[in-house]
């Protein structure tokens, strides 16, 4: 550490113990920020003094933990840390937010916790250092009227859940004054408790200014089946899909009208995909989920434009969160998107049975990354079997899937890990479950 990193620590401690932040302190991040942030922050003289928390930091063993992630000790570990911290209602202690700061500058991932983890005196320092106010877009825990855009999404997302109509209510009468960002970001909240009520704002968001926007409202009325963007869809694939005995005959679009886009249909194609098979895909993907039992759909002969309705079928229950052709397209096309359409223990009981059935593949490892955690015995067991048959004669492929286990099985786990067998990935795995089950343990005190 050089002197004013030293300095700041100490400094920092002592605002854990001080009302509010005395010229110590205050001399020392702001040279801290200047020199992180090559000189653009404020003049020590114009700064004012940090100001209280009305929050009480986690324990010290807790907060030493966060140091050791901090300083790489299974500094993957540190979202999982922050989610749980910021559960307990506590924030970080001062002397940890330089490093903690500068590490969500670097890291987007880590940052959706750190508006009300940080304090006001991680608020207060984020106001010297320019590299560090994206925290100030964070949510802190403000109301609708006097919080930033983070915080107003935060809000209606708590609305949304507790009264999804008043939520909706209350979006519809300051619509015309958000900015196109918000707006963007607001629509999405929607997601939860999405119903036919919803249908009259979503359809007239379809006229909205911004892509963003457009796109966030198609999307959630591809998932009501009644919209009336999704019964033009419909027609759009009647007129374009013929089922015939076993056999779905399919004419790709020729062209992408206005009226295409406005209902969320992208007309250029990203690289490597023609346009009529893009525009296909689309149409199909935002067409209600009516066409029969999956199962047995794709089991029939398509002789133009396979690959490309049955991506769309994907897609369409990705869109739409259909569990049922989401079990069935995930046979056809085993991806992360698909499981999260299901309910977690669904989830860990496609994915085990992918796990047992697969050899150990980038495939393999993408499915398990999208699986909710924390992952249960069933799961937990299938990949500590994986582990011990790969480790006789690859061992040297299994350094992401120890990681993984170690990351998202059930903490408590621990011992079921380490009984299972000798063999040192099976032990590192239990190793990092053991790690992770102390940390909760210390941010439960």
């Amino acid at each position: 550490m050089t002197g004013w990193d030293e300095l700041a620590s100490t400094a920092l401690v002592g605002t854990d113990r001080r009302p509010y932040g005395g010229d110590l302190l205050e001399a020392a991040a702001v040279e801290v920020a200047r020199r992180r942030a090559g000189g653009r922050v404020n003049e020590p003289g114009g700064v004012e003094p940090a100001p209280g928390e009305e929050r009480e930091a986690v324990g010290r063993r807790a907060a030493e933990r966060l140091g050791r992630l901090l300083g790489g000790e299974h500094e993957r570990l540190i979202p999982e840390w922050l989610a749980a911290a910021a559960a307990t209602g506590r924030r970080v202690p001062a002397y940890v937010l330089p490093e903690l700061l500068e590490r969500g500058r670097r890291d987007r991932s880590i940052r959706v916790h750190l508006g009300v983890l940080a304090g006001q005196r991680g608020r207060w320092l984020a106001g010297q250092n320019p590299a560090w106010a994206y925290l100030l877009e964070e949510p802190t825990g403000e109301t609708w009227e006097l919080g930033g855009a983070a915080d107003r999404r935060a809000h209606l997302s708590a609305l949304r859940a507790a009264d999804p109509g008043q939520a909706r209510r209350l979006l519809e009468s300051t619509w015309e004054r958000e900015t196109p960002d918000d707006r963007a970001g607001f629509v999405e909240v929607l997601a939860d408790g999405l119903s036919m009520a919803d249908e009259p704002f979503l359809e007239q968001a379809l006229d909205d200014r911004r892509r963003e926007v457009r796109q966030a409202a198609a999307n959630l009325l591809t998932r009501l089946p009644g919209s009336r963007l999704s019964q033009r869809m419909a027609g759009r694939v009647r007129a374009r899909v013929t089922i015939s005995g076993d056999t779905i005959t399919v004419e790709a679009p020729e062209a992408c009208d206005r009226d295409m886009e406005r209902d969320g249909v992208r007309p250029k194609p990203p690289r490597g995909i023609g346009e009529r098979a893009w525009w296909l895909q689309q149409i199909v993907s935002r067409a209600p989920l009516l066409w029969g039992s999956p199962n047995v759909l794709l089991g029939m002969k398509i002789p133009d434009w396979d690959a490309e309705v049955k991506a769309a079928w994907v897609r369409a229950a990705v869109l739409q969160r259909d569990p049922e052709w989401a079990r069935a397209m995930f046979g056809w096309d085993p991806i992360a998107d698909l499981l999260e359409c299901l309910p977690p223990e669904e989830q860990q009981e496609l994915a085990a049975r992918f796990v047992r059935g697969h050899d150990l593949d980038s495939q393999l490892i993408m499915v398990l990354g999208g699986v909710s955690s924390h992952w249960r015995e069933g799961l937990a067991t299938a990949v500590l079997s994986k582990i011990v048959k790969v480790n006789t004669t690859q061992p040297w492929n299994l350094g992401e899937l120890v990681k993984l286990a170690g990351e998202h099985i059930d903490p408590a786990l621990f011992e079921l890990a380490e009984d299972y067998s000798p063999a040192e990935p099976v032990q590192k795995v239990a190793a990092l479950l053991r790690f992770r089950a102390d940390m909760y343990k210390e941010l439960s005190r």
